[in-house]
């Protein structure tokens, strides 16, 4: 079984926006809608917990019967301090509903390029592996810096990479994975997959899409509604 995580519980402040950006509406449809679909439509994926905050959730039930069609939906979860402590959030109410073997699949709502493709691609590449993250190559030279100020060393570019969701995790190794940063680690997790590195967990890498980026500032915001005009005008 997959389920999938549906993170939709930031504040969306660096957008500057009067709500939160994945509540937005673009194309005549909230923000959030476009990943809930693709989701719901993808026969791989067979339930989704999406994490919102309490002010949302009646907001997101009246979409359900728009971007659900499949009727998918588990429940909500209660964001948390952080990203992280949103999806542990997410993993301990479906703990009692999945196995350990089953896959949690995770990802933004802030994120709505995502393809049917994409969740297939992750889904066939974690056979043998406990997870599997989507990454981009560096098209840059690479630099370290020790206080963002000075130059401490440059890295090798084929050898970094920048992770994307979805991200696809084994359960139960992933949920152990988070437990184990409790209490104050934790906070300090920045992707899905630092945890599951962290825990030595077999993580494969398959490659990103550069089109599923994530909106955060009001430059992502105008570059997305660009990208959908163009995609209805070829669809004319």
């Amino acid at each position: 079984m997959n389920i999938a995580i549906l993170l939709s519980g930031g504040a969306g402040l660096r957008l500057g926006a009067a709500r939160p950006k994945q509540y937005l509406e673009a194309g005549g449809r909230p923000l959030i809608g476009f990943a809930l679909e693709c989701l719901s439509g993808h026969a791989g994926i067979d339930g989704i917990q999406i994490v919102a905050d309490p002010a949302w959730q009646p907001w997101i039930r009246g979409w359900l019967s728009v971007y659900d069609p499949a009727d998918k939906f588990w429940g909500f979860s209660l964001p948390g301090a952080n990203r992280q402590l949103s999806i542990l959030h997410g993993l301990e109410d479906l703990k009692d509903r999945v196995k350990a073997s089953d896959c949690v699949l995770i990802h933004d709502a802030a994120r709505p390029f995502l393809s049917p493709g994409q969740i297939s691609d992750c889904l066939a590449a974690v056979a043998g592996h406990d997870g599997v993250m989507p990454a981009l190559p560096m098209k840059d030279t690479v630099y370290a810096s020790k206080d963002g100020k000075r130059i401490a060393s440059l890295l090798k570019r084929d050898q970094v990479f920048a992770g994307q969701a979805p991200e696809l995790f084994r359960f139960g190794a992933y949920y152990e994975a988070n437990l184990a940063l409790l209490p104050d680690r934790i906070l300090q997790i920045n992707g899905s997959a630092e945890p599951a590195v962290m825990a030595g967990l077999d993580i494969a890498m398959i490659p990103g899409d550069e089109g599923n980026y994530k909106i955060t500032t009001q430059a992502d915001w105008e570059r997305f509604q660009r990208m959908l005009t163009e995609c209805e005008e070829k669809d004319k």
